[in-house]
């Protein structure tokens, strides 16, 4: 037997006419009607509230002061549709018929899951770009086993090269290469004494307690994930409710000048090179530029079609724990 849901708001006179004109229907077709009030759910409320009331049966869906004609050939089509689906033994369809009587922990989980997620990604970022400044402070204090852990859990995520990251505890928060022509700083050559790079090396070292210790993430990475990271605070504060910025604005501002500026430097790293090959080495202020505008832009972008998803999942899952807690309320 066909379920009809009706979403209706209290005291309204619409609603009480559909209710009418369906249980004139009844007496006709066989059916179960559940009646859900959107005062009940903050969400149907929100999705429903201004063009109720509603009737949703099977794959059909009606809308406000609907007139017993209308209800009676969409309710019609609904039960056809079933007795079909059910003659022929559709799989898919009975599994989708019992999924819809229960209300699982997979639902529930889900439910929570698509209301709570950016504040998991939220943390996650919080975490993932605020344990790297936690490795100098434990060297600082003495702690090199746990400083140690951390520059491993991040060395396959970041290059960590010294001559492109940030310092705390020392005499300067950067030492870029002498290639990057910064002056009145000292450079990575003056405090480690090569006069040519070696990659390994840069990896490795992690400062003392003059040059100040190194954080295991680059000075791009932080201002990625730190940026995202605001962006996510932001975008919870805005209710979530900005839209999506289009691709074409992400590509143009978020990756083309990151792109430029990366890859532009990568042939600072080879050892042998043609003498015509222009070479170049980026800066902590450009790092960090690029950095924070792909961050932005690519929060930008794909946090509202998240949004956007996790809304529908949120919202469908709502429908129906409504509609099982109507049923139970009718059982009892």
């Amino acid at each position: 037997m066909i379920s009809v849901l009706l979403y209706i708001k209290e005291k309204d006179e619409q609603s009480l006419r559909v209710i009418e004109r369906i249980n004139k229907i009844k007496k006709d077709l066989e059916f179960d009607l559940n009646i859900i009030t959107l005062e009940e759910s903050s969400d149907l409320f929100k999705k429903y509230g201004k063009i109720s009331p509603v009737v949703k049966v099977g794959p059909y869906t009606l809308e406000g002061d609907t007139d017993i004609d209308h209800l009676r050939i969409t309710i019609s089509a609904a039960i056809d549709r079933d007795r079909q689906l059910t003659d022929v033994g559709d799989a898919n369809y009975k599994k989708r018929l019992n999924s819809g009587r229960n209300f699982t922990k997979f639902d529930r989980v889900s439910l929570w899951l698509s209301k709570s997620y950016i504040w998991l990604i939220a943390l996650f970022l919080a975490l993932y770009v605020g344990l790297p400044f936690m490795a100098p402070v434990f060297l600082k204090s003495g702690l090199n086993l746990p400083a140690k852990a951390i520059y491993l859990i991040y060395k396959p995520l970041c290059h960590q090269l010294a001559f492109r990251s940030w310092f705390i505890f020392g005499e300067q928060t950067f030492y870029p290469r002498a290639l990057a022509g910064i002056e009145g700083v000292l450079t990575y050559e003056d405090i480690t004494g090569q006069t040519q790079i070696n990659i390994r090396e840069a990896q490795k070292f992690v400062g003392n307690d003059t040059v100040g210790y190194k954080v295991a993430f680059c000075e791009r990475d932080i201002a990625i994930y730190g940026s995202m990271f605001l962006f996510t605070l932001f975008f919870i504060l805005s209710g979530r409710r900005i839209k999506s910025l289009p691709w074409y604005i992400w590509v143009v501002i978020g990756l083309i000048p990151i792109g430029i500026d990366g890859v532009s430097q990568l042939p600072g790293l080879a050892t042998s090179l043609p003498s015509w090959l222009p070479i170049r080495e980026s800066t902590p202020i450009l790092r960090t530029i690029t950095g924070t505008l792909f961050g932005i832009t690519t929060a930008w972008y794909l946090f509202p079609l998240i949004e956007e998803s996790m809304r529908e999942t949120a919202m469908i899952l709502s429908e129906k724990k409504a509609y099982l807690s109507n049923r139970q309320d009718e059982t009892i």
